[in-house]
């Protein structure tokens, strides 16, 4: 029994130590040693709890995911477009205050966006795709539009690319262009801001009936 706790003692040491790694450096500078010497376990341990790199890379996608709080997934279908807007948004955000959990999966999103590897195609399906499918529905309806229609796609990325500046700038950028220490109340002021803009540009794309 000891054997096979110490065992998944170190499993999860390689976790933790490769979602950091991968986070700071990406996958292909990343090292095996590196990892291995953060996580205080033997270079054999990756093979032996993962088969290789490429694998070890795609359960740290996973595990750092895992630590994620609520996701647009949880946002009530019940709320009125506008909240639920608001609700996606406040989600998105929660990265900027959360630097030891959901912000390294953060972390690593924008590194594989950077550097695609090609590794977490599938998995990319299942974690970020349904969040996606969230935020084209609350925009489809308030534009009274179908999911695939293209100024649907044109609002999605002007959201979607507010919410990413704001979580791949570090904290002292963010208050540096804010004045404003980061708090969960600079974030909630960010988000009705970009909630209140975003709206303001769906409005305007609706009155001029193009993007």
């Amino acid at each position: 029994m000891k054997q096979r706790r110490d065992g998944m003692e170190t499993r999860q040491r390689l976790l933790d130590a490769a979602c950091r790694v991968f986070a700071e450096k990406g996958y292909k500078a990343a090292r095996v040693a590196d990892i291995c010497r953060r996580a205080r376990a033997n270079v054999a341990a990756v093979n032996y709890h993962f088969g290789n790199k490429a694998a070890l890379y795609v359960e740290a996608w996973k595990y750092a995911f895992s630590l994620g709080k609520p996701t647009a997934a949880d946002i009530p279908a019940h709320l009125d477009p506008e909240e639920r807007l608001r609700a996606f948004v406040r989600r998105f955000l929660r990265h900027v205050v959360e630097p030891d959990a959901s912000h390294l999966f953060m972390r690593l999103y924008f590194m594989e966006l950077i550097h695609p590897t090609g590794l977490v195609n599938e998995i990319w399906q299942q974690l970020i795709e349904p969040h996606r499918r969230v935020l084209l529905r609350i925009l489809a309806d308030l534009l009274g539009k179908d999911p695939s229609d293209p100024q649907v796609l044109f609002c999605e990325l002007s959201v979607v690319g507010q919410c990413r500046a704001a979580c791949m700038l570090r904290h002292r950028d963010l208050e540096y262009l804010l004045d404003a220490p980061v708090t969960d109340d600079l974030v909630d002021r960010l988000t009705d801001h970009i909630t209140r803009f975003s709206l303001a540009g769906i409005h305007a794309t609706m009155t001029n009936g193009k993007s």
